[in-house]
């Protein structure tokens, strides 16, 4: 990953409103939620709202499908995963204790149990 990508995705979730649109698709799995859905659960305006999802699509974490005239919003979680491994792949030093926290912790949240998993299908990168 290019630090000017990094750099875009770490700017794009230091927003307190882009930061919960991202947590809340994140929740939701792949199959996305509609935008009017997302403006609705975080009681954002919709043109604010569509200002915080060009955003986070422009850095690459979420992705849109239309259908019809709705557009799904759904996060993309290799995204983040390329995201933590930039920050993360020089962190030991040749001590591999050092970044055992961080893998308990991704460990735990990679806690996606098959039935929260719907059967609609997934978005489209």
């Amino acid at each position: 990953m290019e630090s000017s990508s990094a750099i875009d995705r770490l700017s794009a979730l230091a927003q307190p409103g882009r930061l919960a649109v991202f947590r809340l698709l994140v929740r939701a799995g792949p199959e996305g939620i509609p935008a009017g859905e997302i403006a609705a659960a975080l009681g954002l305006a919709p043109n604010t709202l569509s200002s915080q999802l060009a955003i986070l699509v422009q850095a690459g974490l979420l992705s849109s499908a239309r259908e019809g005239r709705v557009i799904r919003y759904a996060a993309r979680p290799d995204a983040l995963s390329e995201l933590i491994v930039y920050l993360m792949e020089d962190c030991c030093g040749g001590r591999p204790e050092i970044c055992q926290p961080v893998q308990e912790a991704a460990a735990r949240a990679a806690c996606c149990p098959p039935s929260r998993i719907r059967a609609r299908r997934p978005l489209s990168a």
